[in-house]
């Protein structure tokens, strides 16, 4: 999992690791089961039996692959709608290309992050670029979905590009792990990643044998989704390993995970991703690409896309995408 790293971990800035400070206690932990999205990539579904009030203000997370694509096998998703929410895509390791129907799109790859509002509506494709369909490869990452609060679901939409090299990077209180902050606060450290909703997300390289202690917002939930690797988390040392998603309690603000001393070899270090929010505590209408407040919104956004009134497929594609023949956004 290359991502972005450094040489020499105790030359990043360190996260405090308060001593007096509370841990929070483990609530769940979950295995995500395997499926597929798009046309056909496959996916472990990360939140998948975990109750919408434990992950608030969260929805869905993806982790994609890991998979060695033999050529011709790498596969994306065809056009399709969202409403009411932002994703958010972080390529590990591979290449994804991305295109909306407003004009935006590029191209990221290891250690980069897509991050679409699609507030009001809008039509969005990704795809592995055309050499890595004919050559294959290794493919990573995830996409998560983060909530809007109902005073900005009808937003204009936006991107965010967040290149690797943006990413801040920090280790823990005693240099045993790598902590790359993709959005948030943690520490009081910034990352580049602009929220509507406040949370943090971060993605953390443990080295075996390590213990992170990382000081929590006491506002937010918070949640550890392993992708690599196994360990524990909390002082209670509950176990945990790829596939698998804590969720914590909402007393204390310290979250707690440690590497065990023996790792698999081809996961030679344990490989997280921490997220914490401030819950909305709203009601959720959600259905497929559309997540709204009531089922009449909900109604309405489908009735939207079907008119095509969220947008209409480009005739030309975003510089240095390929292209789409297709000239509208309705379904027949």
């Amino acid at each position: 999992m290359p991502a972005i790293t450094v040489d020499n971990l105790l030359q990043l800035p360190r996260v405090t690791a308060p001593d007096d400070a509370a841990a929070r206690a483990v609530k769940s932990i979950t295995t995500a089961p395997r499926g597929f999205e798009g046309e056909g990539f496959p996916v472990r579904r990360a939140f998948q039996g975990v109750d919408l009030a434990d992950l608030d203000p969260f929805i869905h997370l993806d982790q994609m692959g890991e998979v060695e694509y033999a050529p011709g096998e790498p596969k994306g998703t065809s056009w399709h709608p969202h409403r009411g929410f932002e994703t958010v895509t972080y390529i590990i390791d591979g290449t994804f290309e991305h295109q909306d129907s407003t004009g935006g799109g590029g191209v990221i790859t290891n250690g980069d992050t897509q991050w679409m509002t699609a507030g009001s509506g809008l039509l969005h494709i990704e795809r592995p670029p055309e050499d890595l369909v004919v050559s294959g490869g290794l493919f990573h990452g995830f996409q998560l979905w983060v909530n809007l609060p109902k005073a900005h679901k009808m937003m204009d939409p936006r991107y965010q590009d967040i290149r690797g090299g943006d990413v801040r990077l920090l280790t823990s209180h005693d240099g045993g792990a790598l902590v790359r902050l993709i959005a948030g606060e943690l520490d009081g450290t910034k990352g580049p990643g602009i929220t509507h909703t406040p949370i943090t997300m971060a993605h953390l390289t443990i080295e075996p044998g390590a213990e992170v202690r990382l000081p929590w917002n006491p506002a937010f939930n918070a949640l550890a989704y392993v992708l690599g690797g196994s360990g524990t988390v909390g002082d209670s040392r509950a176990p945990i390993r790829t596939g698998q998603l804590a969720t914590f309690r909402r007393e204390g603000d310290v979250l707690v995970v440690t590497a065990d001393e023996a790792q698999e070899s081809r996961t030679p270090r344990m490989d997280v991703l921490v997220l914490g929010g401030e819950p909305i505590q709203e009601p959720i209408a959600w259905h497929g690409p559309f997540v709204m407040n009531t089922r009449g919104e909900l109604v309405k956004a489908f009735e939207d896309f079907q008119a095509g009134r969220l947008g209409v497929i480009p005739n030309t594609p975003h510089p240095g995408l390929g292209g789409d023949s297709r000239q509208d956004g309705r379904t027949n």
